[in-house]
């Protein structure tokens, strides 16, 4: 049985958001390692079993889990995003999190506002959208389902994830991909598990995540922007 409540979108829906969340789409994602870099430099990650159990935790309670129900809210939210977005900033534990949300964000809006219509910042000139909320926001504008979106940009964001640590590690493309493989299952866990999450339901407890990422605005030497 399938993983998602609805049958697998049109043929357009797939089309798009894989342009949408693959690595040529110009948000810069290959800049950021999300905290990951200074994990691998102290040690933390050395090999592919503890990449998967780190981004696993990710995934389930952390970052990943929280941009799935910012998403599914940003979805849902019709006009009246900011409150969405105030969320999506309030969540992001360190400087250089609100730096990678806010700029992929407003790079990913200024984009398919140019493509595909829409304002290119529609929550007011002064605040960027945040990157989950821009996505949740341009899904529900282009009428692809929220259920297939969520469960690719948690694999989308898992994939990115594991190229920043192909290079870091650096560990072997087949190797990445194994890790990515084995994480796609948890990736339509939590997209069926937000499915009725509020913005109520955000949390986090991926702890580690969260500091090693604010140890890396200090980082040096160092490849990432995150």
């Amino acid at each position: 049985m399938s993983m998602l409540r609805r049958p697998m979108s049109t043929e357009r829906d797939v089309l798009m958001l894989a342009q949408w969340l693959s690595p040529a789409f110009p948000v810069g994602s290959f800049a950021y390692s999300h905290g990951l870099e200074a994990a691998i430099q102290s040690g933390a990650i050395a090999n592919a079993p503890k990449l998967g159990d780190w981004l696993a935790d990710v995934l389930a309670h952390g970052s990943g889990r929280n941009d799935c129900i910012l998403l599914r809210a940003a979805y849902a939210a019709g006009g009246k995003i900011e409150r969405v977005n105030h969320a999506a900033l309030a969540v992001s534990a360190s400087a250089e999190r609100v730096l990678e949300t806010c700029l992929q964000g407003d790079a990913f809006n200024r984009t398919t506002a140019a493509i595909w219509g829409g304002a290119a910042l529609a929550s007011g000139e002064e605040e960027p959208l945040c990157y989950p909320v821009a996505v949740g926001q341009a899904a529900a504008r282009m009428g692809i389902d929220i259920d297939f979106t969520a469960v690719l940009y948690l694999q989308s964001f898992a994939a990115n994830l594991v190229s920043a640590a192909v290079r870091a590690v650096p560990l072997g493309q087949t190797e990445g991909q194994g890790v990515l493989a084995a994480l796609t299952p948890l990736c339509s866990e939590i997209a069926n598990a937000t499915r009725s999450s509020t913005l109520d339901d955000l949390a986090g407890t991926a702890f580690l995540s969260d500091i090693v990422a604010m140890h890396h605005e200090t980082l040096q030497p160092r490849i990432f922007r995150s």
